[in-house]
């Protein structure tokens, strides 16, 4: 795969990044960490080291969660695929 370079701003830093990921992705990407570093910088009065862990928490918590849900409705789909199953295996008996 080819790698794109490309360079974002995040809390008044240029950074360069490189990766197999398109352009538009990494600079979503970058603008969505930006705003969650900025939204931190507003409400408290941390120093810029703070705020980027503080984010990085605050993202991978929100990451562990969406997968946490993500999990749950994987097992209840399988349930009700499974109950699906045995309701037309029952009616297909004679």
């Amino acid at each position: 795969m080819e790698r794109i370079k490309t360079t974002v701003r995040i809390g008044g830093r240029d950074y360069t990044l490189t990766g197999v990921a398109s352009e538009d992705h990494m600079k979503r990407v970058a603008v969505f960490v930006d705003r969650k570093m900025e939204e931190l910088t507003l409400s408290t009065r941390l120093p810029q080291p703070m705020i980027a862990v503080l984010t990085a928490m605050n993202i991978a918590d929100d990451l562990i969660k969406a997968q946490d849900e993500n999990t749950r409705l994987r097992k209840e789909l399988l349930e009700a695929r499974s109950v699906s199953g045995r309701k037309a295996a029952a009616l297909a008996e004679p």
